[in-house]
């Protein structure tokens, strides 16, 4: 009776939330046959059936948290409510750290698997390594979770012991490792080197975090030291976070003053110039994808409409909607985030595409995005389009084969035997855990012919590969150079390993390219006006 009770008050509340939201956007009219009395009868009714007829015992604190999403979800696709570890987590990562056990994990051949371990954590500690399989967390599968499943139930509060259930090849039954939750860094910037002599490299993938710009400031004046005369910033698979980081960000490379962004709500708009002390005046490449969102689109955007870097990539993802953190329902610990304003470019395109025509499906697909608003101009008088992201000075698809998916399938489970010494003549292959890399030679790691055959062999005596030797020898280049990458992974870690795979990469490989037309862009505006301030 109790938890019935606690039920039909709390769902009331986010009944009454929504009613006042509906109210105020002017979406209950008279025409519209209903009101809030009849709706609140109506919600009232259904909880009753509820609570009569179904199966189960009902979680109060699940379906209240359903309510509100379903509530929020109906004003637009970013506003949503956060449970309270989901908002802890939330700020732990705005100050670049959380408590975790340290350790990078993606989805790969329909798992999730440890890629590389972070120096100096509790998984360090533990000697968990690449390759390892997660099965359970704290006794509960895994097996059918997502990466970010796993990632939500390893982290927690600090101190609290967390418990793996792991698959390790060459070991005859799962390990269970015990560990306690610690500090793990969480920068901003993952991996910056010089990729080219005078060419530095910036990838600022890791969202935009309180320490974000003292992190680029850093990188900068190493990089500069080690010779560099221009720059390829990577935003590609940046979600965004801090607007006041990106306006940082941007400002180092504009002059002071600057328009960077502006944001338009009903109640307010207020425009944001480039306020840096210094201006970093070298011939610059910004590079987006479809997974670019947020503040990484208010950076390039204001870089591409004040003709101050090239861009090239994707069409970035559209998140132009302003999240304002809202904690509500005092000591429960959860919050709202509500979109309250739109952000615009400094020329006037909105960020934003289109939400209200198209299915939560097409909308976080990029299916059925439609054609983008009203054309704009740059600085130099350059055409750009608003209402669809940002789009690409020079254009570069992300390579989306479904072969090579399979190839590379292939190619991580046979790394996780050549790293545990489980293929025949490659024992001395074995690496136990990460180490630094001591020689920047080190990391082109020579693939022989031998390798390859083991390869080979390897796959095709394995039928769930679905890969016929003819087929693998015609893609001998692309698995080539994913051994690489994937043995540079075990032996030194995922951000170091990331610079042989920029090395590989169409997208990165134009971008240095293109830096001759970024010098041409550069010493065209340093000579003439720029008209929007």
């Amino acid at each position: 009776m109790k938890n019935r009770l606690i039920l039909a008050a709390t769902l009331t509340l986010a009944l009454a939330l929504a009613l006042s939201a509906w109210v105020v956007e002017g979406a209950l009219t008279v025409g519209a046959g209903s009101s809030p009395a009849l709706i609140k009868q109506d919600f009232l009714e259904a909880l009753n059936v509820v609570r009569t007829h179904y199966a189960d015992v009902v979680d109060p604190a699940r379906v209240t948290t359903s309510a509100i999403r379903g509530m929020l979800a109906a004003l637009d696709p970013h506003s949503t409510y956060l449970t309270p570890k989901e908002y802890n987590d939330f700020r732990q990562e705005q100050e670049s750290e959380f408590y975790g056990i340290g350790v990078t994990i993606n989805q790969r051949n329909g798992r999730v698997y440890i890629l590389s371990v972070v120096p100096g954590t509790p998984a360090a500690q533990a000697g968990l390594r690449y390759g390892d399989a997660i099965l359970a967390v704290d006794g509960e599968s895994a097996l059918e979770w997502t990466t970010q499943e796993v990632a939500r139930h390893v982290r927690g509060e600090k101190g609290r012991p967390v418990e793996l259930t792991i698959e390790r090849v060459g070991e005859p039954a799962p390990l269970v490792v015990r560990l306690t939750r610690g500090l793990v860094p969480l920068p901003s910037i993952r991996t910056a080197f010089m990729i080219r002599p005078e060419v530095g490299y910036i990838g600022l993938t890791g969202g935009f975090q309180s320490t974000t710009a003292d992190e680029l400031d850093d990188h900068l004046q190493r990089l500069k030291a080690q010779g560099m005369k221009s720059l390829i910033l990577d935003l590609r698979n940046n979600p965004g976070g801090f607007l006041d980081q990106a306006v940082a960000v941007a400002s180092r490379f504009l002059k002071p003053g600057e328009a960077i962004v502006s944001i338009r709500g009903r109640t307010r708009e207020r425009t944001f110039r480039a306020e840096a002390d210094r201006t970093e005046d070298m011939p610059l490449v910004v590079l987006i994808n479809r997974n670019s969102a947020s503040a990484s689109e208010i950076v390039a955007g204001a870089l591409q409409d004040h003709d101050r870097a090239l861009i090239v990539g994707e069409t970035s993802f559209g998140k132009g909607l302003v999240q304002t953190v809202l904690p509500i329902l005092r000591g429960s610990g959860g919050a709202v985030t509500l979109s309250t304003a739109r952000y615009y470019t400094p020329s006037g395109r909105l960020i934003q595409r289109d939400y209200r025509t198209v299915s939560a499906y097409e909308y976080y697909t990029g299916r059925g995005n439609g054609k983008h608003g009203p054309a704009a101009k740059t600085d130099g008088g350059r055409r750009v389009y608003g209402g669809g992201g940002i789009d690409p000075d020079i254009v570069v698809p992300s390579p989306n084969d479904p072969l090579r998916s399979q190839l590379f399938g292939a190619v991580f489970e046979f790394t996780r035997h050549l790293m545990a010494g489980r293929i025949a003549g490659f024992e001395n292959y074995r690496v136990e855990r990460a180490t630094p890399l001591a020689r920047e030679e080190d990391l082109l790691i020579p693939i022989s012919d031998n390798l390859l055959q083991a390869f080979i062999d390897f796959v095709t005596a394995r039928p769930d590969f679905g890969l016929a030797e003819k087929t693998i020898r015609a893609h001998l280049d692309y698995v080539r150079d994913k051994l690489q990458e994937e043995i540079a992974t075990a032996r030194y870690g995922i951000d170091t390993s990331t610079r042989l795979t920029l090395l590989h990469d169409e997208q990165t490989t134009r971008a240095i390219q293109a830096l001759p037309q970024a010098k041409q862009l550069v010493e065209t505006m340093r000579h003439g006006k720029r008209v929007r301030s």
